[in-house]
């Protein structure tokens, strides 16, 4: 996406005069307003302009981390309407659970994510969010569904294994986190479309080209949200616009094709009754029971993958990397993986993999500490947004307009010493772990990596059983050290919480 960087600063640039010019007029409105004897509300203290943000845009989360340190929650002030980023758990309560009704994605939100997401449940709001709602909660709380993904991590995370025994064998450095990608990006095709897309070894080229595609349309929508021509370059069909259309009749192509072939394979099975299908994956199963129009099924199915994918990907990477910088603490998950399984030798990394049962799985105390201590840290989606919908009070007597842009930070409030201590910025699984040593939940207004309230993720377990197969899979092997101990690791800004360039390692087999 080397166009977008060389667009930066001509963006940040052309955006400041236009955002000084509204700020202008928005000024001029508001004293005559408040001349004409409008009652005074008390809002937010001012953190800055949106235009900052447009400056600190590499950085971004340090950015507001740091205005969270000094206001819980603050204002941005922008052309079109203020935005209020809280990091105070009493606000995110009230904006998650107890006003739910009143913070949705709004249409602001869904414009930029309809090209991508279509009607599916990470963009819409209301009866559509229900239906999309009821229909992931069916889908993630089967038994079928559980022992089915269980299948797949183990066998997916048993391939990855081989292929970190090959580098370890040479000596080689490799990308952990592009590994990661490939690997759950695999995982959750087979597990939604029930195909083998085997991006992590390349040889299906057509899986090879809707990856990319997937990829480069995903970073391509948030840049949506930085560019305020998205809209005049998507008319004239130009720039990031173009390449986005682009990408995205890719993704269409690939996955309406395999929507037609789905159907096409259950209703000859239908007519046959001597042909036997298997109907483990999601799209089978959806077709069974609901027969939408193609669109509807694509946007549900492209929505459980943007869910699958990314964030579970990126919060191993992050986890590998932690580990890196903790040695001792990768010892201790490495121990708590084999007290879990009763054995110290591994003979077999297909035959270890299969072992990884949910019961021997709840038994890995540290390791769902440690891998919960990263996502408090570094979460999946470092900020959520929302749209408030109607004129609003906050729990802390602040009040915020229809309109706004409200949003929550989970990254933010992970470094927040009111909110954890003293040593909020310490990587400490033992923050998870009761007296018996058994992992213990906090209030997911506190702990947001997950959402909270009636949004919650319905994917919480799927993505932490996923999480723990590939890991204790690995630690199980391997012990892990950066490539190079002196690099500055960092995020890339996207929705998603990636590492700047990927994570570099060498690997080494356990004795």
């Amino acid at each position: 996406m080397e166009f977008l960087q060389n667009s930066f600063f001509f963006y940040v640039f052309t955006a400041l005069a236009v955002v000084l010019a509204i700020f202008a007029v928005r000024s001029l409105t508001s004293k005559l307003a408040l001349n004409q004897g409008k009652k005074k509300r008390k809002y937010h203290p001012i953190g800055g302009t949106v235009f900052n943000q447009l400056v600190n845009f590499n950085r971004l989360h340090h950015y507001m981390t740091d205005l969270a340190s000094k206001h819980r929650t603050y204002r941005l002030l922008g052309p079109f309407r203020n935005e209020v980023y809280t990091a105070d758990p009493v606000n995110v309560e009230h904006i998650l659970k107890t006003n739910f009704q009143n913070y949705g994605k709004g249409w602001y939100n869904y414009n930029i994510l309809t090209d991508l997401l279509g009607d599916g449940i990470f963009a819409v709001d209301a009866d559509k969010w229900q239906q999309q709602r009821k229909l992931a909660s069916y889908d993630f709380s089967t038994r079928v569904l559980r022992h089915f993904s269980s299948v797949i991590f183990q066998k997916k995370a048993a391939k990855l294994a081989n292929l970190i025994s090959e580098a370890a064998n040479s000596g080689q450095i490799f990308d952990m986190q592009d590994l990661f990608m490939k690997s759950t990006l695999d995982s959750i095709c087979k597990v939604v479309f029930g195909i083998e897309l085997d991006s992590i070894c390349g040889t299906n080229e057509e899986g090879i080209r809707f990856s990319n595609a997937f990829d480069d349309s995903n970073a391509l929508t948030l840049w949506r949200y930085a560019d305020i021509f998205w809209k005049v370059k998507k008319f004239l069909n130009i720039g990031s616009e173009a390449e986005l259309k682009k990408n995205l009749k890719v993704v269409d192509a690939f996955v309406y094709k395999l929507i037609h072939n789905k159907k096409e394979r259950m209703h000859n099975a239908e007519d046959d009754s001597s042909v036997q299908m298997k109907k483990d994956d999601i799209l089978s199963r959806f077709l069974q029971v609901n027969d939408a129009d193609p669109k509807y099924i694509r946007d549900t199915m492209l929505n459980f993958i943007i869910a699958g994918k990314d964030t579970t990907a990126t919060t191993l990477a992050w986890f590998m990397y932690m580990l890196c910088k903790h040695p001792e603490i990768q010892e201790k998950v490495s121990q708590d993986v084999k007290e879990a399984m009763k054995r110290r030798e591994v003979t077999n990394l297909t035959e270890l993999a299969a072992e990884m049962r949910e019961e021997t799985l709840e038994n890995m105390h540290y390791l769902h500490a440690a891998i919960t201590e990263t996502l408090r840290l570094y979460p999946a989606v470092p900020v959520d947004a929302k749209f408030c919908l109607s004129d609003d009070t906050f729990p802390d007597g602040f009040d915020v307009r229809k309109g706004d842009m409200v949003a929550y930070q989970p990254y933010a409030m992970g470094r927040m010493k009111f909110i954890w201590g003293d040593d909020a910025e310490e990587f400490r699984p033992e923050r998870w772990l009761n007296e018996e040593g058994k992992f213990q939940q906090e209030s997911p207004f506190k702990f947001t990596a997950f959402q909270a309230g009636p949004r919650i993720c319905l994917g919480r377990e799927f993505a932490y059983r996923q999480m723990k197969i590939f890991s204790a899979v690995l630690l199980g092997c391997f012990r892990f050290r950066l490539s190079n101990e002196n690099k500055t690791v960092t995020y890339r800004t996207m929705i998603n919480l990636h590492i700047d360039g990927g994570l570099h390692v060498r690997a080494f087999h356990r004795c």
